[in-house]
């Protein structure tokens, strides 16, 4: 149910204390105003500390920096009077016993009244015991698509301008998990930065957002410039991305495909499962947030739920979004080795019923290195849409890999390595190993003042043990679950 139809609902059936979490109290009135105008008709008083009521026909003022004195006036209006009372400010006085001991006063007279009190706080703010049971929670959601539509058509109009739909369609996007005031600061900047409005925005639309991720200590927002492109090999999971890259627009909405849930990819460190994470956000062109599970825990009882439950708010809020957790299987590790008192396991079991049951459009991409210490319940179909085995590259992807490298390092020159005798030499290699040889031939290259060669490459190489010759049971295991059809590979082999 809309918000519309619910607060009208809500009205109808007398609520006397209604509590909305949000800190847009300019777009809220102007929805409740729109409440009103389309459920009984009403007038509306809002209430602020520093001015006191405001809207009302010979009181303005009343109540001003004297919440116990707005509530008074309240209960002496004429009770037959339809009146709505939009009360800001009002949570920092939940601690006075006198303005607590009113509200529960006036709950049970306005029952039978024709009014309703509304109190706007901020998301963060709890509601006092001795009122809980008389409030009724409704959440106001960030903008909606249409409404962001409605006012990126409302500037486009001001300025004179016309884009694409598909540009259109970008920055609609870019723009979900803004609050109206802030998308409009935004493209404000980017008007004055460019003189219009378009695609090339949407970095500074991101860095917005990056603005909300720095307030919190619980995520961090990523920025990179990896493309899947930049990546050698891993063939079948660049088609699975591919063909899932406009999953979480608006047209897949409206076809009727599900939100995608994301992707766990495992496999042995340095196989590129952290840069696939960093190369999705980058080409679906979405802001990518970091989650340490190591942040949501706290040594005061209960503040762990709390901080999973924050960080699935601004998560969801900032939607779409790639939300990437490195080494989740580190998480379950301390889960069996700490004596929390269960917080650890409160606290995954929290996250995992999120994964399933989340609607957003948040695309998780995790990533663990010893898959054994994962628990069913996580890698059970329903978490996340697939599991990807990122192997140890072929042949063929070591070719691609030093070739990508390479063309980094010295655009235009790749002809004069021997990129076929590097991929031959380094058997068993990860991707991360083959960039740290490259890395070493420079060095012996640099020390004699001169260009590296293949052959300094090729030392690189020698002087490096590659990690899956100690890690060949974890490759072995992985393996098996891939016969299985338990895990798909994300590399053709041949």
């Amino acid at each position: 149910m809309s918000f519309i139809n619910e607060f009208n609902l809500l009205l109808k059936a007398r609520y006397s204390l209604i509590f909305i979490p949000t800190v847009e109290e300019d777009r809220l009135e102007y929805t409740i105003r729109r409440c009103v105008k389309l459920g009984k008709n009403r007038a509306i008083y809002s209430w602020n500390f520093v001015d006191g009521f405001l809207n009302t026909p010979n009181n303005n003022g009343t109540g001003k920096k004297n919440p116990l004195q707005a509530l008074e006036f309240i209960e002496k209006l004429a009770d037959d009077t339809p009146v709505l009372f939009l009360l800001k400010d009002f949570h920092k006085f939940f601690n006075d016993i006198a303005v607590i001991r009113k509200l529960r006063n006036l709950s049970r007279i306005l029952q039978t009244q024709p009014k309703t009190i509304v109190i706007v706080a901020p998301e963060n703010v709890t509601i006092p015991l001795e009122i809980r049971e008389l409030v009724t929670i409704l959440d106001f959601d960030l903008p909606t698509i249409e409404e962001i539509r409605d006012e990126l058509k409302r500037l486009l109009g001001i300025l004179d301008q016309s884009i694409s739909n598909k540009d259109l369609i970008i920055l609609i996007r870019a723009c979900q998990g803004l609050s109206l005031d802030r998308i409009r600061r935004v493209l404000s900047k980017i008007i004055a930065d460019n003189g219009i409005i378009n695609s090339e925005g949407v970095s500074r639309i991101l860095e917005e957002k990056q603005q909300i991720i720095n307030q919190t200590q619980i995520l961090e927002f990523c920025t990179s410039d990896t493309t899947i492109n930049d990546i050698g090999g891993l063939e079948n999971l660049k088609r699975w991305l591919r063909q899932r890259s406009d999953s979480l627009s608006e047209q897949a909405q409206n076809y009727g495909l599900p939100v995608p849930r994301g992707l766990l990819l495992v496999g042995i460190q340095g196989t590129g499962k952290s840069l696939t994470a960093k190369s999705i956000a980058n080409d679906w062109k979405l802001p990518l947030l970091r989650l340490d599970f190591g942040r949501l825990f706290a040594g005061i009882v209960g503040e762990s739920e709390s901080r999973v439950r924050e960080m699935i708010r601004i998560t969801e809020a900032l939607a779409p979004c790639v939300l990437w957790i490195d080494e989740i299987d580190k998480s379950f590790q301390q889960s069996e080795l700490k004596g929390d008192s269960g917080t650890t396991s409160r606290v995954l079991a929290t996250f995992i019923s999120w994964l399933s049951e989340k609607t957003s459009p948040v695309f998780v991409v995790a990533t663990a290195n010893n898959f054994q210490l994962l628990p069913l319940e996580l890698i059970r179909k329903g978490r996340f849409d697939e599991i990807f085995f990122v192997d140890l590259p072929t042949l063929n992807e070591r070719e691609k890999i030093f070739t990508v490298l390479l063309n980094q390092l010295r655009p235009g020159q790749i002809n004069k390595f021997n990129i076929s005798l590097l991929a031959q030499e380094s058997d068993t290699f990860s991707g991360a190993e083959i960039s740290q040889s490259i890395t070493e031939g420079m060095f012996y290259a640099f020390n004699e003042n001169r260009e590296f060669t293949t052959q300094d490459i090729l030392r690189g190489l020698k002087d490096i043990i590659p990690l899956a010759q100690i890690e060949k049971q974890k490759i072995k295991d992985l393996q098996v679950w891939v016969e299985s059809g338990r895990i798909r590979p994300a590399s053709v082999r041949i």
